[in-house]
């Protein structure tokens, strides 16, 4: 019964229990039902639920397996940890803070905190923010310590002004934390690592706890979750991970694509399964996906294949500008419309938001509902951020961010001098801001904070919630305001009520430290939206996960994507085709691929070729427009073909020929610009000594 409506590799996936196992799951592939299955499987064969531990990257998947597993299991199911990495993190440290010199209060704090230490330090240390971009150096801690490295350790790495700048607030960022008995996201990784280093007794515990380990999105990893993952399953090696090399496009945020191409180095005798059927796109859509992405060298060789038809063409259109290619799409929409898509079934996909305004303005003139996905998050309004800063600082009066963000929020006379004298006393006495005070305006914000303190144990959360708004003067202030402004802020705290009265009916009597822990691990939640049936607007990366029947993905142009950044480095430009692969991969009917013949975008104008992603598809699998494009994409193969002579010089007179516009001559030459008059309708048009589109022949 468990394993029917199961592929033959689905099934082989799932009945596998003991020893490493790499599923490589292509797109669309059904790896979340594989991950369900194989959990419930590994019940039914007698393996207890508490020896089972199941990670993913996201809430959301994490909450959407959970409930997965306890409609095929039932009630047992809910001693299985299935969470994301960072919330397995703090359920370890939640139990071991005292062995690593914690206070039971510890609070999380999120990337606007930490860039407010960073800042404050940076203020203390006399070095100009101007000089030394603050989020720069907040970015650069973080990816050290998620390359486990610390600030002594960094210091090994110092190369030049800004690593040594960086490696003085790393320092500082440390102790402050400490004192503050404050941990930063990275930390939710890195301790559990310390802790199991420094305490085997511990380690031991956790690997023979979780016998049985799930990971999913293991292409994602980082380098501390690589090796906290390795570290638990050392023992018994019964992993199986799950993932697609072919979607790993987040190395910004540190993840690392060769974990994945190196499992079978790890776990020596690992079973590897391809999942190869997709069970979302049409036959054409996978073939433009495998001609893509085969052009990549580091890949595991897969090939998407599906049971569905073969479906459309794959629409290839090349506009004149990128307003034109926004009323190409929005005209293409409208067709859709009117044949009956429903709207929330259509994407329009693109590298950087802002491509978006042009396509948003295009719908606004047609009276097109849109939403742009990752525009605007409710947890990130100052108004809500300063709500959980008072509900931080009751739970723990060391936070001396929280303290800081609200001290003078609402308005109390608290003034800058003010905050440096306690902070001077609270360095002086090494102790935190909140202890330190004692007197003036600072003492009423302080009793404040302590008759809430003692109003916390007598009330339900939401109860609290609306005692902070009174006591502290917040709805007040707001209310005095009486403006649009300050009534769409009074409804946002109105509606984290309904937060707090969600999670009280969840769980039933649930504490505050909870609570925050909670919130605090919750990422990317947008503003509720009544309305779901509009278009969808987003970046590729906010895309990884989703699907739609109809997807236009725009800007398909050398330098837009792949982006500008990526040219010079084969890896990157590696990334940016696995990115691609997601794009196409995303759409399950019709695929439209979409660029301009010119772009103004930064406020700079560009003449840029086709995306070489666009000639890496066969043409059996594209229609156009005009065959005459696409003829002109395979033209330009043999034509461009080879290095390009960037150190050409050029002189009036000289034949050109570009590969948009065909042969003209230079008419101008200047130290950075040659001017060239093609043939109409192009006429005359200066582009940049060197560019990769022009030739001399």
């Amino acid at each position: 019964m468990l394993l029917n409506n199961l592929n033959e590799k689905q099934k082989e996936a799932v009945e596998h229990i003991d020893g490493p196992l790499l599923v490589l799951a292509g797109a669309g592939s059904g790896k979340t039902r594989v991950l369900t299955m194989r959990i419930a499987n590994l019940i039914e064969h007698d393996i207890d639920s508490s020896n089972i531990l199941a990670i993913t990257f996201t809430n959301k998947a994490a909450k959407e397996m959970k409930e997965r597993v306890v409609e095929l299991l039932g009630p047992i199911a809910y001693s299985i940890q299935i969470s994301t990495f960072h919330s397995f993190g703090l359920l370890i440290l939640k139990k071991h803070y005292a062995v690593l010199g914690y206070d039971k209060s510890f609070t999380i704090l999120d990337s606007d905190d930490s860039l407010t230490i960073v800042k404050k330090i940076m203020k203390d240390l006399n070095i100009d923010p101007k000089a030394y971009n603050p989020k720069a150096i907040r970015n650069r801690i973080s990816s050290a310590k998620n390359e486990l490295v610390d600030s002594k350790e960094f210091a090994k790495f110092i190369g030049n002004e800004f690593d040594d700048i960086t490696y003085k607030v790393f320092q500082a960022y440390e102790t402050k934390l400490k004192q503050n008995s404050s941990l930063d996201f990275d930390d939710l990784l890195i301790l559990p690592i310390k802790l199991f280093r420094d305490n085997p007794d511990i380690l031991k515990y956790y690997q023979e706890l979780y016998q049985y380990i799930l990971i999913d999105e293991y292409q994602d990893t980082n380098e501390a979750q690589y090796i906290l993952v390795k570290m638990i399953s050392a023992k018994y090696k019964n992993i199986c991970v799950v993932g697609d090399e072919s979607q790993s496009i987040y190395s910004f945020r540190g993840s690392n694509y060769r974990n994945i191409l190196n499992f079978e180095k790890d776990y020596k005798n690992a079973k590897i399964i391809l999942l190869e059927e997709n069970y979302r796109s049409t036959q054409n859509i996978l073939n433009a996906a495998n001609d893509v992405i085969k052009n990549n060298k580091e890949r595991k060789d897969k090939n998407l294949w599906t049971k569905n038809s073969d479906g459309n063409k794959i629409h290839y259109h090349r506009s004149l500008d990128e307003k034109d290619e926004a009323f190409y799409v929005v005209d293409e929409i409208k067709k859709e419309l009117k044949g009956g898509t429903l709207k929330q079934n259509i994407a329009v996909l693109y590298r950087t938001n802002a491509q978006s305004r042009n396509i948003e303005e295009a719908l606004l003139r047609e009276n097109i509902p849109y939403k742009v996905v990752g525009s605007f998050y409710f947890y990130n309004r100052k108004e809500i951020k300063d709500l959980i800063s008072y509900l931080k600082l009751i739970y723990n009066s060391k936070d001396d961010v929280s303290l800081l963000r609200i001290i003078n929020t609402p308005k109390r006379g608290i003034g800058l001098k003010s905050i440096e004298n306690i902070t001077l006393k609270a360095n002086m006495n090494n102790t935190s801001l909140y202890d330190s005070i004692n007197s003036g305006k600072e003492f009423e914000f302080k009793t404040i904070i302590e008759s809430l303190k003692e109003a916390a144990n007598n009330m339900s959360l939401t109860e609290l919630v609306e005692e902070v708004l009174v006591k502290t003067g917040i709805r007040q202030e707001l209310e005095s305001e009486k403006s649009i402004e300050s009534d769409i802020r009074l409804e946002n705290l109105e509606e984290f009520k309904s937060i707090t009265k969600n999670f009280e009916e969840k769980n039933g009597i649930i504490s505050l430290d909870e609570f925050l822990m909670e919130i605090s691990l919750v990422a990317d939640i947008e503003e509720h939206r009544n309305n779901t049936d509009v278009i969808t607007l987003m970046t590729v990366h906010s895309a990884k996960g989703l699907e739609f029947e109809d997807v236009f993905l725009v800007g398909l142009e050398e330098g837009i994507f792949p982006h500008t950044n990526s040219l010079d480095s084969k890896s990157d430009i590696e990334e940016e085709r696995r990115l691609c692969y997601v794009a196409i991969t995303r759409a399950k009917e019709k695929l439209w691929l979409v660029n301009a013949r010119k772009r103004t975008l930064y406020g700079m104008d560009s003449v840029n070729p086709p995306s070489r992603f666009i000639k890496e598809i066969s043409e059996e699998y594209l229609e156009s427009d005009s065959k005459a494009i696409v003829q002109d994409v395979n033209k330009q193969k043999a034509v461009f073909k080879g290095k390009i002579d960037k150190d050409a010089t050029y002189e009036i007179g000289d034949n050109i020929i570009h590969q948009e516009f065909g042969k003209g001559i230079v008419v101008g030459v200047d130290k950075m610009i040659v001017t060239i008059a093609f043939s109409f309708p192009h006429g005359i048009k200066k582009i940049m000594k060197g560019h990769s589109s022009i030739r001399k022949v």
